[in-house]
């Protein structure tokens, strides 16, 4: 049996309360591997863990457990869920943050965390990552039913679905949807896989009910994002002179806008939601 443990969190690592996490986890299941994707999440930002579990969860075994804490909602009465589907279980807050991960992926089963034999006891109003969420990750890599852990839950909160549109096979409409630790900007125009050394094609990763768009010529296109009119979109970043913009794809797939060794976010002062364009000649 896999035992692996994945966490996502807004924690950051100057506390301790992801090495308490952890210390929960290992005290019920010590064969557990835990593997932090992240702790540099935004606080609260539950969009950028959507996106970032999204970028992530392909890569780790099947019966892999995803443990993701950003929980704004903690102490309120959003429920506490853990989601089984055939790419993993994920445990997590009710609150969007699985999104964009499910909408890819088939729910088998999905209840709240309700059992408090597989809770701590003494649930603290401000921490369920140790007392609710730990456990119940560390029961589920040692094997435990996931409907040991509570009642079934049929509807579950979803974010607004991320700006797509093909409105012609001559015009594309995205948004920012994450700015990385380099500040290469992403946008939610993907997925895009090159087909050819100069030739891209689409297949749309959010909305519904898109044109088929056929394979396009990576050059004739210009990409319009924030004040800023960028042609082409090239392969690497370092297919630009250091210091200077350009449209790539990213290792998600995704449209991104960076800079060769700087930030495009610093250099175009762009934030989460803004739009971004793609006009075809």
């Amino acid at each position: 049996m896999n035992k692996t443990i994945a966490l996502l969190t807004d924690f950051g690592l100057s506390d301790s309360y992801v090495g308490v996490m952890k210390g929960v986890m290992l005290s019920i299941c010590p064969s557990a591997r835990l593997i932090d994707l992240t702790h540099a999440i935004q606080p609260q930002n539950i969009r950028q863990a959507a996106y970032v579990l999204l970028t992530a969860y392909r890569y780790f075994s099947p019966d892999t457990v995803f443990l993701i804490v950003v929980d704004p909602g903690v102490g309120t009465p959003r429920e506490p869920i853990a989601v089984q589907t055939h790419h993993g279980i994920y445990v997590a807050p009710d609150n969007g943050v699985l999104s964009y991960v499910l909408a890819h992926l088939e729910i088998e089963r999905a209840v709240m965390l309700h059992n408090p034999d597989y809770h701590l006891p003494g649930i603290s109003h401000t921490f369920h990552g140790r007392d609710i969420f730990s456990p119940a990750a560390a029961h589920l890599a040692n094997g435990t039913p996931i409907t040991e852990l509570g009642p079934p839950i049929n509807n579950l909160i979803t974010l607004n679905t991320p700006v797509l549109a093909i409105t012609s096979p001559r015009h594309i409409c995205g948004e920012v949807l994450h700015i990385d630790h380099f500040g290469n900007i992403i946008t939610s125009i993907g997925f895009l896989a090159w087909t050819t050394p100069d030739t891209l094609e689409l297949t749309p990763q959010f909305g519904q009910n898109h044109p088929t768009l056929p394979a396009f010529r990576a050059n004739d296109w210009h990409i319009i994002v924030g004040s800023q009119q960028l042609k082409g979109i090239r392969r690497s970043y370092g297919a630009v002179p250091p210091g200077t913009l350009a449209a790539l794809v990213g290792s998600s797939g995704q449209l991104e806008i960076g800079v060769n060794q700087g930030s495009a976010a610093q250099a175009l002062g762009v934030t989460l939601g803004d739009p971004v364009a793609l006009n075809r000649e």
